[in-house]
């Protein structure tokens, strides 16, 4: 999580409308993607003990060439999949694959549950797993794997909630 949230500003937004937190990927997708990276060089390595000949350097090359635009597509979908909470809605940023983006967001009025699950030992030590938040109406659900935080996100987020709907009780009296 961002702690200044100052510097982000939609084209929508509202003037009364302020950003109150941005929930980004957990920092052990970098691992993922270095394992990743490291069966490259694994599979690059033994292809040179086994073929050390010229053609096998020309392929090894285009190999990287194109391993390495895979590992930056990957890195990017994570790296671009956010929650952005307001003080009247949330905006879920979902990269599906390179150039394909996917935004939906909902006003907090229409939350109706937010939940989260830790599960396996270097989840629970790292503390990141799954939010999701259930919408009303047939909206779509919002579900962020490899969240950090998952239990203080999801009660902040429903502390908003709960913030937005006795703003607007108090209104409606």
């Amino acid at each position: 999580m961002h702690n200044n949230i100052n510097h982000i500003k939609l084209d929508d937004m509202r003037p009364w409308e302020k950003p109150i937190m941005i929930v980004k990927r957990h920092w052990i997708i970098l691992v993922k993607l270095f394992s990743y990276f490291l069966l490259g060089l694994l599979f690059t390595t033994m292809f040179y003990i086994f073929w050390n000949y010229a053609w096998a350097h020309l392929l090894v090359i285009i190999f990287w060439m194109i391993y390495s635009i895979f590992l930056y597509i990957e890195w990017l979908n994570h790296e671009l999949d956010l929650y952005i909470i307001t003080n009247n809605r949330i905006i879920w940023v979902d990269q599906v694959w390179f150039l394909n983006r996917k935004v939906s967001e909902c006003n907090l009025w229409q939350v109706q549950e937010v939940w989260n699950q830790t599960k396996w030992l270097l989840a629970n030590l790292l503390n990141y797993w799954t939010i999701k938040i259930q919408t009303a109406w047939n909206a779509t659900n919002f579900v962020m794997d490899m969240a950090p935080l998952p239990i203080e996100h999801s009660r902040r987020i429903l502390n908003e909630v709960d913030k937005y709907r006795d703003a607007q009780k108090g209104e409606n009296k």
